[in-house]
């Protein structure tokens, strides 16, 4: 149960919520579909994985396929939050939005200062070696999920209840999408993100007393709350917000509002939207100087990195890495300012940071069976039923959802669908391969610190 609890902490969250909530009872399929072909099969890989291997998804890689690609893995775990910090303080604008000025929520160049501000101060903040944040993530899930998620839920109940209508039509006709073509699919690739991060919980699966037995169970049971913490939010918005208003980033709080004004508790408005800016900041604080820990470590150790990367401060922090990706950060953010549609840009920076995450879970799948068939006696506390099978279940599910991701859906508000493409594959080859190419092309041996420590897991990011 405790671990059960741990992976849904770091998996579950509102904040997609309103990008589901525009298909109404549809939802459903397109949460259980990639829980079933992605989500199961990350969770059992991970596990098996992390059981034999310690140091994360860059020694996994490493020894199942190459140092270099165990490079790009864990880089791609570091480089899809360039893109989600940005879509994350989106979300935080939209909601504080609800506390200042509702009308803000779709403005770009507010979204735009919100962000800037606060990731600098984020970074301030990380810059200090601060310690009193490792907390925040746990009282994130009750503060800015679980509690607004029941009431979110508790209240369209009621609203249905009392006979009013449904505003997304939720007959056995509206079980799946309507079908347009491959735009239809698109909104899967989404959730493969919101679904992302199963494999940090994995290196605790050798604490279980019997892992064999006991971890399918853990993982049936995470899967079990994860999908209803997602499910039925998104169904609850849905039934107060006309999909056509629905914003992707201020979805939640438009239904929180319009549920506070039928109830005639409006005050209720700021709680709520203080409460999930809450959970989302402590959880961005929380994580900020993780992932960019893993790649300092594992770079120090094998030069991938030049050195001006590599400096720490008097905090033993690298502020140089956080200070590096802020200045991207703040470019990303005006982007905001600069294209009138804020849930545009959400879009497709959400987009962005699947592609750039799947290539990650590729590399694992790969290498899970390539270590199986080349290290076949390597003492493993836990061994997934059919490797094989969900090895390409798992690797099949994720290629496709990179195809698909360069489907513009009708989130992109009717752009070109050439700008869109530009967009997202120059995003996926500057972060996924331009960036890692000139790193492990241009290293020298002088970039390697003598006496660098080898990464531990909790050090590259692998433990929630």
């Amino acid at each position: 149960m405790t671990l059960a609890m741990m992976t849904t902490a770091s998996v579950a969250s509102l904040r997609a919520a309103p990008t589901m909530a525009v298909y109404g009872l549809a939802c459903v399929f397109l949460y259980i579909v990639p829980a079933i072909v992605f989500l199961l099969p990350t969770s059992l890989v991970s596990a098996e994985l992390a059981s034999g291997w310690s140091g994360g998804v860059y020694r996994w890689v490493s020894e199942g396929l190459s140092k270099p690609l165990g490079f790009l893995a864990v880089w791609c775990q570091f480089a899809m939050t360039i893109f989600y910090y940005p879509s994350l303080l989106a979300f935080v604008a939209s909601t504080l939005a609800y506390v200042i000025d509702p009308s803000l929520a779709s403005n770009g160049v507010y979204t735009a200062i919100v962000i800037v501000v606060l990731y600098w101060t984020g970074v301030w903040v990380s810059s200090q070696g601060t310690k009193a944040l490792s907390g925040l993530a746990s009282w994130g899930l009750i503060i800015g999920t679980l509690i607004p998620g029941s009431l979110l839920v508790l209240l369209g109940i009621v609203f249905l209840g009392q006979g009013n209508p449904s505003a997304a039509p939720m007959g056995a006709s509206n079980i799946f999408p309507v079908w347009t073509g491959l735009a239809s699919l698109v909104l899967i690739v989404n959730n493969f993100l919101s679904y992302s991060g199963m494999e940090m919980n994995a290196v605790h699966v050798s604490s279980l007393k019997d892992p064999p037995r006991e971890f399918p169970k853990t993982m049936f049971l995470a899967m079990g709350m994860v999908l209803l913490i997602f499910i039925l939010p998104a169904l609850a918005i849905s039934w107060v917000v006309p999909a056509d208003q629905l914003s992707l980033t201020a979805g939640v709080m438009q239904a929180f509002d319009a549920f506070f004004s039928y109830f005639h508790i409006g005050w209720l408005t700021p709680v709520a939207a203080v409460a999930l800016v809450a959970a989302a900041l402590g959880g961005m604080l929380t994580w900020l100087a993780g992932p960019s820990k893993g790649l300092l470590l594992i770079s120090r150790q094998e030069g991938y990195l030049p050195p001006f990367l590599q400096q720490l401060n008097s905090h033993g922090v690298q502020q140089n890495i956080l200070v590096t990706q802020g200045v991207v950060t703040t470019v990303i953010a005006l982007m905001y300012a600069l294209i009138p549609n804020v849930s545009s840009v959400y879009w497709i920076f959400s987009v962005i940071t699947t592609q750039v995450y799947l290539i990650m879970y590729l590399l694992m799948f790969a290498a899970a069976m390539r270590l199986r068939k080349t290290q076949p006696d390597h003492p493993r506390g836990y061994r997934a039923p059919a490797l094989g099978l969900v090895c390409v279940t798992g690797f099949l599910a994720s290629a496709a959802a990179m195809i698909i991701g360069f489907v513009p859906s009708s989130q992109f508000g009717g752009g070109s669908v050439w700008v869109y493409v530009g967009i997202v594959g120059g995003g996926l080859l500057l972060l996924g391969v331009v960036i890692p190419w000139l790193c492990l092309r241009l290293r020298k041996p002088s970039w390697r610190l003598a006496g660098a420590d080898v990464p531990d897991a909790e050090a590259t990011g692998e433990v929630a």
